[in-house]
């Protein structure tokens, strides 16, 4: 399956060391089959003049050989998984994470729950209108390296 990664750099051999720690599926590299969603993303880098690249990869069909979890929609097990890695803390030893990203409309709802502002329960009946969009972690380097192969990029 072709997959992407949009970044200030073109990142020919991908690692989970440059990952930052309060993201979604905490640490790893992230990748989204949805080309649209990897160029919006990269928006934000050239609205702030920098310069941005789409990285092209292609993942491997076959994921069995790796501790893998899916979120298939906004539920209590993701809001539940992706407040935990928000707070810095690595949720089970998943070798790879897939599930909707919390976007922005998304995330000003998980954000208002963070705060206290508005229950788990208020939170979850919100995001179930939400149609998830789709990203992958690897977290795994050696998932990263077996199951990743670079293919090109494009400046955006």
């Amino acid at each position: 399956m072709e997959v992407y990664h949009t970044s200030i750099v073109v990142v020919e051999h991908p690692d989970t060391a440059h990952s930052r720690t309060f993201l979604d599926f905490g640490p790893g590299f992230y990748i989204t089959p949805l080309q649209e969603q990897a160029v919006k993303y990269g928006a934000r880098f050239t609205h702030r003049g920098k310069e941005a690249f789409l990285n092209i990869y292609e993942l491997a069909d076959d994921l069995t050989p790796w501790k893998v979890i899916k979120f298939e929609q906004y539920d209590e097990a993701w809001l539940d998984f992706v407040t935990e890695c928000r707070k810095g803390r690595v949720v089970g030893n998943y070798d790879i994470v897939i599930g909707g990203i919390a976007n922005d409309k998304v995330f000003r709802t998980v954000d208002l729950y963070f705060a206290g502002d508005i229950s788990k329960e208020e939170c979850l009946r919100r995001l179930i209108f939400e149609e998830p969009n789709n990203q992958i972690c690897i977290r795994s380097q050696q998932a990263l390296n077996e199951c990743l192969t670079f293919k090109s990029s494009q400046r955006l």
